[in-house]
Formats: structure tokens, sequence, C-alpha cells
């Protein structure tokens, strides 16, 4: 399949662009963490990012690729909850209109959060695939850029200034943990690792409830799923049947893909609490899950991504509290 791929150049280039504004987050050896697994594992600290997940440095990157017409007409996307929140937030710092097309399954918190940034909020169906066909409306309609959630060059490379900061940071790492879901996040993170270490790496972390980037590398091309409800809620959505830059950049440099349970992935968010002391959610959870669960083949130093912080509260109390929720049984943690 023909398609988009991204640059350690481009990726370079994104990062003055975007470093005014946003937090260089930093990556800090976990001792709990490396106790239990027998060697060195770090946790990139990226869900304390200013809108509490990775995605304004891709949202950042592509805004700054319109043209005067199309800032002036505004913009739309489709989104599992974080990106939308950074487009809103992105869209508000430079006064231009954006509409965030939503399905029933974004938790409610998230919505809320994109809502008291001032934007358009559009809740459609029941799965992203569902949102993106408002998306396509809103664009021959009313004539607003879409900025995609992933699948976008300008996107992926700012994402992967997050592989920059890593490699600055543990410069001898031999595994990074990211989490999965349409790919932007890691392929611009593989990307950038791979070009400045290419014997690094790079494993893919999602859920076993509707992956749907696994589910097409297992096709060999992309394929849509069943949409479920999981705690790792950003992990959520398709890829798109015509993907044409994250799917090929995740089969050529993703050397592993490991999905997890649902119990598996409220461990990583119990052990995050108490032991790192960071709040973050399911998805950010998967590396830590992961590593808990044995499912990683040990070989370090290990970076693990923590991708976001935007977790329903109430939801994080009672897994803290060791209950898995919808579940009357404690979860292992």
């Amino acid at each position: 399949m023909a398609g988009t791929f991204v640059t350690l150049t481009e990726i370079e280039a994104a990062r003055p662009v975007i470093a005014p504004h946003i937090l260089r987050t930093p990556t800090v050896p976990s001792v709990s963490l490396s106790e239990r697994m027998g060697l060195v594992v770090h946790l990139k600290l990226e869900h304390r990012q200013i809108t509490g997940a990775f995605k304004l440095r891709g949202v950042l990157n592509a805004l700054n690729r319109l043209s005067p017409d199309e800032r002036r007409r505004g913009v739309v996307t489709a989104s599992t909850g974080n990106h939308g929140r950074a487009l809103a937030y992105a869209a508000g710092l430079q006064a231009m209109r954006s509409i965030i097309c939503m399905s029933n399954l974004v938790p409610g918190n998230k919505v809320d959060e994109i809502r008291k940034l001032g934007a358009e909020i559009r809740i459609v169906g029941a799965s992203q695939d569902d949102a993106q066909e408002e998306v396509d409306k809103i664009v021959a309609q009313d004539g607003l850029a879409m900025i995609p959630p992933f699948d976008s060059a300008a996107i992926v490379a700012g994402q992967g200034t997050i592989g920059l900061e890593i490699i600055e940071d543990v410069p001898d790492v031999e595994t990074v943990l990211v989490p999965l879901s349409g790919g932007g996040l890691i392929a611009g993170i593989a990307a950038a690792i791979k070009g400045l270490k290419p014997r690094t790496r790079i494993i893919g972390i999602s859920m076993q409830n509707g992956a749907a980037m696994a589910a097409s590398l297992t096709a060999g091309h992309p394929v849509s799923v069943v949409e479920q409800q999981s705690l790792a809620d950003s992990l959520g959505g398709g890829i798109g049947l015509n993907n044409r830059v994250t799917f090929g950049m995740v089969r050529e440099l993703v050397d592993e893909i490991v999905l997890l349970s649902e119990e598996e992935i409220a461990a990583g968010i119990a052990h995050a609490y108490a032991h790192e002391r960071e709040i973050i959610e399911g998805a950010a959870a998967v590396g830590i899950g992961a590593l808990l669960a044995g499912k990683i083949r040990l070989q370090g130093p290990v970076v693990a991504l923590l991708s976001g912080r935007n977790i329903d509260m109430e939801q994080h109390r009672r897994i803290v509290a060791g209950y898995h929720p919808g579940e009357t049984v404690p979860c292992r943690a």
C-alpha cells in the first residue's frame, strides 16, 4: 500500500514550531517498576502536557500549515476526546472557530472539558467512523479545514517530538512502550527514535476490546472493527479504510504489538497512583499494565510513555480502591 512516510527531518522541523506552546515533559526513573522488573524503567510524563495529553503537539504543527483562508473558515475534527480537547485549546489561542465531532462512546468528562474551551460539539452515532462522517459533511457544506486525529503527516511529525525528548533524556534506551490507537503517536515516536537509534525496540500496546491497528496489521490492510467500551477509551476507533500515513509506518517501524485485558489496564492505573503518585487514564496506563502482566520481553533500559490523564475521577476512585468499573469483585493491582 502506497503512502506517506514521515521522516526524522520533518519531526526535527516540527519541534521549534510547537516548542513555544507546549511543555517539554520530563522522563523520570520509576523505582517501583525498576525493582520489580529487574532493570531500569523510566516513565515519560506526557500526561502532564497542557491539555492533559500528548495530542497538543500534533495539533499545533498541523495548524501551523493552514492558509490564512483556512484559518478564517475554522477547523473541524473527529475525536475520542483528547485530540478534540487539544484542537479546541489550540484553535482558541488563535481565535479560530472549531467543531469537534464525537461518538456517544466518548466519556462525558472529556466532552465537558472540550465544551469549556469554546468549541462547538457534535455527538454523532456509536463509533468514530460515525463522527468522521459528520466531519466530512461539515467540510463539504461549510468549508472548514479538517484536522485529522492521527492519519496526517503534520500530526505524526508533531507527536514524533516526544521521541526526540526520550532519546535526549535516556540516550541508552533499548525498549520504548507506546499506547497504540490510530497510530499517529507511535508512528511519530518510532520514526524519531529509529532515525537516531535504529536498534531500539518500539512496542505498541492497546486493549483487547476493538484494537483497530492490531486487527489491520493482522489482515495486511486497514479493516473496520466494532468499537467497544474500554478503560482505555482513548485507544478506540478505527484507523480509516483509506489510511495513507500511519498504517504503513506502524507496519514498517513497530517491532511488536501487545494487547491488554481490562483488568490489566486497571492494574496499570492503580499502580501509577499507588506507587508513582500519578493520575493517568486507561490509555496511558497500558505500558505499566503490560510490564506488570509480564507481557513484555524485557530488554532495557525501558521507557514507558504515560500519554494522558483525562480520566473521569469517579472511575479513577473506583479503580484505585480495587474495583473494576461495573464489576463487584476487586481487580488485581
